[in-house]
């Protein structure tokens, strides 16, 4: 489980971050001011940082560099700061994406989706199984029983994502932050189309379910 930091000042704000992510399924550990969040950091445990530019103790600015330098975490900037110059300062210290306040909840765990995807380690196998499915992540090759499939690019990522984490529930948008590694801007029909391609290609060689539809929710691998 991704483990989120958040540093912002702003009670209201951390609350409303802190509140978002877990229901997300995020760990988050909440900071008010940057002498807390460095704190916080020196436990090494932090897969991104969520960071508020304006804090008590040690100001956002001073407290990025720790963050990138000290602990290699990812870090989003939330800043009332609004000029480019701002941002291409705060990017060039080593800010990984920046939002301005006010901003949007479901963008900004979106970005964070993006964030983590592209800061992940290697993988301890490159194999992933379920049922009779194989998924060869070296290869990009998929296979059941020895039968070959071919899978496009963004059909292959869903399946690894599906398949690396086989009891969780994705959303659409969870599906392509992943598979698209970009912000998901209301995609429904892209993801519902792959979803439907990948179960043809699968229903062509066998009879098992894969991919079960939890209405409301999103999608998940199937167990029986």
């Amino acid at each position: 489980m991704s483990e989120i930091l958040i540093i912002e000042d702003d009670t209201y704000i951390n609350n409303l971050i802190f509140r978002a992510l877990s229901k997300e399924g995020y760990s988050c550990q909440q900071a008010f001011s940057g002498t807390e969040g460095l704190l916080y950091a020196k436990s090494g445990k932090f897969s991104l940082a969520v960071l508020d530019l304006m804090l008590p103790g040690i100001n956002g600015e001073e407290l990025l560099p720790k963050l990138k330098n000290d602990f290699s975490i990812p870090v989003i900037v939330l800043s009332a700061k609004d000029s480019l110059d701002s941002k291409i300062d705060l990017l060039n210290a080593g800010a990984d994406d920046y939002m301005t306040k006010p901003f949007e909840i479901g963008e900004l765990i979106a970005r964070i989706g993006v964030q983590l995807r592209r800061s992940s380690g290697k993988r301890a196998s490159s194999l992933l199984t379920h049922k009779k499915l194989v998924l060869n992540l070296e290869e990009m090759s998929a296979e059941i029983d020895g039968q070959i499939l071919s899978f496009t690019k963004h059909e292959y990522k869903i399946l690894e994502l599906f398949m690396e984490n086989p009891s969780r529930v994705f959303t659409k948008q969870d599906i392509y932050d992943y598979a698209w590694d970009d912000i998901y801007i209301g995609e429904d029909k892209t993801v519902n189309m792959h979803i439907s391609n990948i179960r043809k290609k699968l229903k062509a060689v066998t009879d098992e379910e894969y991919i079960e539809t939890v209405w409301g929710i999103g999608f998940k691998l199937s167990k029986s």
